[in-house]
């Protein structure tokens, strides 16, 4: 079993083909909160590619306000290095404060900052004695990517500026600590229909990130919250154990993002029951939805009865965690369709492993699937090229670094994690009742549209 939630593959100490982008990248998730301003005390060009990584080159998301090519950078040089950057980055927070009119400023410090040792814990302070609203995180690269940079500034904002609190706990007010913004491609439209299903089984939800976030307002009503919900098989989880730890605040941790009806339905009565408020409201919703879901479901078998011959009959996914387990469950237990391969590529920490693994065990009724950890996109490419399929159409859920093997395999083709750069993205989501239609209505126009 040891071996089983290691890479299976041996691995460089460097990768072809990333799936995520460096710890400085958690600039994006600064920027999925209104108001908020990332300044990133970083090298040139570091901003440029996390910025083509996470949000042009996935699903050409873009940017608003002080994100994308307007980020605030230090561009840090060999002058820097040699004589400290300290001024550097003061000159560029002065700037910032002046050109920004922000509700919230949150220094990510990568590289160079931390390998030179620049004090930007005493900067910052300084600007916060003087009145602002300005926190630090440290996310060199070499720490980690993107998803571990991402927690820790969720977990500098929390410390540094919603600070102490203790007043009472709302009953039936719950903080969403779901995907990770500009990372997860659907983030913005998952967050929504996550939210929406939340309140209509009788929550009122309180969500840190996106079109449902109310700015640092939603941030400062954190510690009223009765409870805080992780969706995710692990990002997130170290941030709710803080705010337990810090305002005595429990959690659920739900590892399977709902995809369908009877996923959805379970994830509403599971939330319900953990918060202990009154179910009729939840049970109306869920009675309402299901209704709507499989009236729609109905029309679509008529499709599926019809058009069966030629269709994919058999799946294999290249994905973070999140999104693999969510499709392949979905596809596996609601649609029928057989997963011959998963591969989890977000370098999830070695103590989540086992639980990730085991929930791919037993997916569908008699169905265990084979699941490998590999961030190294050679190795990853390589596991599904190995696959043996057994039908002339199988559909490959991955990347862009697939699209050409996906070709030689005469697959469907279909982009779900980073990078995804054959899509745009505008708003939408595969999740909970409404995403799982639009779901199978991408998946199967593709199958008679052709790639």
């Amino acid at each position: 079993m040891v071996e089983i939630i290691k890479e299976k593959r041996k691995q460089s100490n460097s990768i072809a083909d990333p799936r995520y982008a460096c710890a400085v990248g958690a600039t994006n998730s600064v920027v999925a909160i209104r108001g908020a301003v990332p300044i990133a005390n970083c090298s040139p060009g570091c901003q440029l590619k996390q910025t083509a990584m996470l949000t042009f080159e996935n699903g050409f998301q873009g940017s608003i306000f002080a994100g994308g090519g307007n980020m605030p950078s230090a561009n840090s040089t060999e002058n820097d290095i040699v004589f400290g950057g300290v001024k550097t980055l003061e000159d560029l927070i002065k700037s910032t404060l002046k050109i920004y009119r922000g509700e919230l400023y949150v220094v990510l410090t990568g590289c160079v900052g931390e390998l030179i040792g620049d004090n930007v814990p005493d900067l910052v302070s300084k600007y916060r004695r003087l009145g602002y609203p300005i926190v630090y995180a440290n996310t060199a690269g070499f720490k980690g990517n993107n998803l571990w940079g991402h927690e820790e500034v969720v977990n500098a904002i929390i410390d540094q500026y919603v600070g102490e609190y203790k007043g009472k706990k709302k009953k039936g007010l719950v903080n969403l600590w779901f995907e990770v913004p500009y990372y997860n491609q659907n983030w913005r439209g998952d967050y929504q229909e996550i939210a929406r299903i939340l309140r209509g089984a009788g929550f009122e939800v309180n969500v840190p990130f996106g079109p449902e976030n109310d700015g640092v307002k939603s941030w400062k009503n954190i510690p009223k919250a009765q409870f805080n919900l992780v969706l995710s098989p692990w990002v997130g989880v170290r941030n709710a154990e803080h705010l337990e730890e810090k305002y005595n605040q429990p959690f659920l941790h739900i590892s399977e993002i709902p995809v369908g009806e009877e996923a959805t339905t379970k994830f509403i009565r599971q939330v319900v029951k953990y918060a202990g408020i009154d179910k009729k409201q939840s049970e109306n919703f869920i009675r309402e939805e299901s209704r709507k879901y499989y009236y729609y479901l109905e029309h679509f078998s008529e499709f599926f009865a019809e058009y069966w011959y030629g269709m994919p009959s058999e799946f294999a996914v290249v994905a973070d965690s999140s999104y693999a387990l969510a499709y392949t469950k979905f596809l596996t237990d609601q649609v029928g369709l057989i997963p011959r391969k998963v591969v989890i590529t977000d370098n999830a920490p070695q103590k989540y492993r086992l639980d990730i693994h085991n929930s791919f065990q037993q997916i569908s009724k008699g169905v265990d699937i084979d699941v490998e950890f590999l961030e190294d996109g050679y190795y990853a490419e390589k596991a599904i090229d190995e696959v043996k399929f057994t039908t002339d159409k199988p559909l490959i859920l991955a990347t862009s670094w697939e699209l050409t093997l996906a070709q030689e395999k005469n697959a469907l083709f279909f982009e779900i994690s980073t990078p995804s750069s054959e899509t745009l993205i505008i708003n939408r989501t595969h999740v909970g009742y409404q995403g799982a239609l639009s779901l199978l209505e991408r998946i199967y126009s593709k199958s008679v549209g052709g790639f």
